[in-house]
């Protein structure tokens, strides 16, 4: 029996326009709890797979006939099975998705952020899986990278699609939560890798360092792109601005959200650092700058489009990690009943390091779980 199935960009675009969907996750409950699809309209059944094996008796009055169900395992094959057995018991509106999590994890979902000067373009990718934010500034022919996932084909091809060659790759930080994309780009197109030389004392390879005020220009009309020496995060942790309107914050500044300090052990140590970048070097800049982080936490945080975006002075308004007047209360809210750390982050670090090369497929079980890179 065939049986119908969903992809991941389907389920991405239920997500973005707030859609109703029924997801039926068979994976075990502990994984369930800890990282699933999220979606606004979306409702859930939660039942292991082996419970199912023998017939779906005991879920079939659960399971919705007037919308589309999705059965989703790990990586697609337990899916597929469940799902049969719903079709061969008369459910017709029923899918499995394509690929399982594994696929929901590595998916992208590139959005337009802005037209910039004489032509370029500034485009946000949405990691819906993981709260992950990469860009790329397109002018002239030459795009530049941030914060790129692993996934590097999918930037690959964009260019190419796009007709421009990427010249420049940066990261804001040495990641700890997802492994970058951004040494492997650089090898496959020959692009500068820029990296924070405070982040990067231990990489195993070669670098371009981005020292605070360097300032990098995108194609013939030169869109700029200016660095802000930003630590909190990590001691190296560098933020962009880019064509005076746009401020990549990486990992320190998030919507509702500032980042965490203890994804290298040295909480305290950074806590001062954070405090610093928040409340006075980020307060020195423009509130009108429109702020793109590197991570989203929950899905309000998306716009129509998808987009996470939103100017720095509401973000004085409205982000509470913003306004904690009292030096004591700050240090306790970033330091204590934080929450858990990403999964395999020392692993990934060391990854993105060079100090270690794994297997593709034991970097995509290295990053499974939710981003756990902000402190709310």
């Amino acid at each position: 029996m065939t049986v119908k199935t969903m992809t991941v960009k389907e389920i991405a675009k239920k997500v973005i326009n707030k859609e109703e969907l029924f997801i039926l996750d068979v994976r075990n409950e502990d994984d369930f709890a800890d990282w699933k699809i999220e979606g606004d309209k979306f409702e859930y059944l939660n039942k292991p797979y082996f419970d199912l094996i023998d017939g779906i008796d005991s879920i079939k009055d659960q399971i919705p006939t007037d919308r589309d169900v999705v059965v989703v395992c790990a990586k697609g094959g337990s899916s597929e099975f469940v799902a049969e057995q719903l079709v061969e018991a008369g459910f017709d509106n029923v899918y499995s998705l394509e690929g399982g999590m594994k696929a929901w994890s590595e998916h992208l979902e590139p959005v337009k952020i802005a037209d910039l000067n004489d032509g370029g373009e500034l485009y946000q990718f949405v990691r819906l899986g993981k709260g992950c934010l990469s860009y790329m500034v397109i002018s002239d022919g030459e795009a530049a990278l941030i914060d790129a996932v692993r996934m590097t084909d999918v930037f690959i091809d964009f260019a190419e699609e796009k007709e421009a060659t990427i010249k420049h790759v940066f990261d804001t930080h040495l990641h700890a939560d997802h492994i970058s994309g951004g040494r492997e780009i650089a090898e496959k197109t020959g692009a500068i890798y820029w990296l924070p030389p405070k982040d990067a004392s231990e990489v195993q390879f070669n670098y371009r360092p981005l020292e605070d005020g360097e300032d990098v220009q995108i194609g013939s009309s030169k869109i700029s792109v200016q660095a802000l020496y930003s630590p909190g995060h990590t001691i190296g942790s560098t933020s962009f601005i880019v064509d005076d309107h746009y401020l990549m914050s990486g990992d320190i500044l998030f919507i509702d959200s500032i980042g965490r300090p203890d994804l290298a052990g040295k909480a305290e140590d950074w806590v001062s650092d954070l405090r610093e970048t928040l409340y006075k070097r980020y307060k020195a800049l423009s509130e009108d700058l429109v702020v793109l982080p590197a991570h989203y936490m929950t899905n309000h945080e998306l716009y129509e489009d998808g987009s996470v975006a939103k100017k720095l002075g509401e973000l004085y308004k409205e982000n509470h990690g913003l306004n904690v007047d009292d030096e004591d209360e700050f240090r306790q809210m970033v330091t204590v009943n934080l929450p858990p750390q990403p999964n395999a982050y020392q692993e990934i670090r060391q990854t993105n390091m060079g100090k270690i090369s794994p297997e593709s497929e034991k970097k995509r079980e290295m990053e499974i779980g939710p981003n756990r890179c902000a402190v709310k």
